[in-house]
């Protein structure tokens, strides 16, 4: 059963991502990969709400495991990363490196404290 729920995740947080990511790029106009940054970091905040609430492993395999996991992707900002440099765009490179980083573990953070607020 715990298969079937990751695979449902999987299966709604993949062509999430793909959706959420042209929506993103549509609007800014920039070699900064904003689709993967907003989508890492959505990820990160969701992720971190569902560790912090008590949530039966049913739950946590859907969406923390299938969901998060195939909505957010570290391959993508590894390799726009990699482009940026390789482009010569070395400052979007660090930036996207470091901001990806610190709104990542922010946004998580975020998540896992709200959830304990509002868990108790």
């Amino acid at each position: 059963m715990t298969v079937l729920l990751l695979a449902v995740g999987a299966a709604i947080g993949a062509p999430l991502r793909y959706l959420v990511d042209q929506l993103v790029r549509t609007r800014h106009d920039s070699v900064f990969p904003w689709g993967t940054f907003a989508v890492n970091v959505t990820g990160s905040f969701i992720l971190g709400l569902v560790a912090g609430l008590p949530a039966p492993t049913g739950v946590t395999a859907l969406i923390g495991v299938g969901f998060c996991g195939a909505f957010t992707t570290y391959s993508t900002f590894g390799y726009e990363t990699l482009r940026l440099l390789q482009d010569g765009a070395r400052l979007y490179a660090v930036l996207n490196a470091a901001a990806s980083v610190a709104a990542g573990l922010g946004a998580g953070s975020i998540g896992l404290t709200l959830a304990r607020a509002l868990h108790g």
